[in-house]
Formats: C-alpha cells, sequence, structure tokens
C-alpha cells in the first residue's frame, strides 16, 4: 500500500514515543488498547517519509495532534504536502490542536469514532 518506509526513521519514531506531549498522551489513553470500534492504533507510525502521531490501518485514518507551530506559514505548507501524500494512499487525516485534546478529549473522541469506517 505504502512507499516502503523510511527505515532512518525508525529511532526518531521511537524518541517521538517516549516523548509524547500531554495533548498526545491524552489521546493515546483514550484511543489504545482497541477502545475505539475495536480497532487498533498505533503511535508515531512511519508511513513513507513521515511519522504520524496515531494511525488506525483498518480505519485507513491519520490523526495529527499538533502545537502552535503548525500555524506559521511554512508548516502549514508542509501539513498541506503530507496530508496530500496521506491522501494519495486513501488515508484520510484529521487533525486537532493541542488545545482541542486537552480541553475538549471527549469532543475529540467522538470525531474520531465518527471518522471511523
Amino acid at each position: 500500500m505504502f512507499t516502503k518506509y523510511n527505515p532512518k526513521l525508525k529511532s526518531t519514531a521511537r524518541r517521538l514515543r517516549n516523548n509524547m506531549t500531554d495533548a498526545e498522551k491524552l489521546l493515546w489513553l483514550k484511543i489504545r488498547g482497541k477502545h475505539l470500534k475495536g480497532r487498533q492504533f498505533y503511535r508515531q507510525k512511519t508511513i513513507g517519509n513521515y511519522i504520524v502521531d496515531f494511525y488506525c490501518p483498518h480505519a485507513k485514518l491519520v490523526i495529527e495532534v499538533d502545537g502552535g507551530q503548525h500555524y506559521e506559514n511554512i508548516s502549514k505548507e508542509k501539513d498541506r504536502v503530507r496530508d496530500g501524500y496521506m491522501q494519495d494512499y486513501g488515508l484520510k487525516v484529521l487533525r486537532f490542536t493541542n488545545i482541542e485534546v486537552l480541553k475538549n478529549i471527549e469532543g475529540v473522541v467522538e470525531k474520531i469514532y465518527e471518522e471511523m469506517n
């Protein structure tokens, strides 16, 4: 389905898993262990030359939890290119801000649930 993942990103993905933000940790507690529709999620998953925050292969769903740096023009463009790459492989990308996750976790989880096929 995907281009071969970049093995050089393996150590970076491991480091990111070990250093998740508070928002990522909170969301992970809600979606791990097949809590949503019995579907498996992975965190800091390498897809092609990218590392996504969360990935559910059965639902073909990528979830990104974005901090403030994602609202700068250069980051917006990088995110647009990245999202296009994911969409080219038939993946849907959901983006939430750290604040959304921290202040409205139930709403975020509900949105994810609705988007899962």
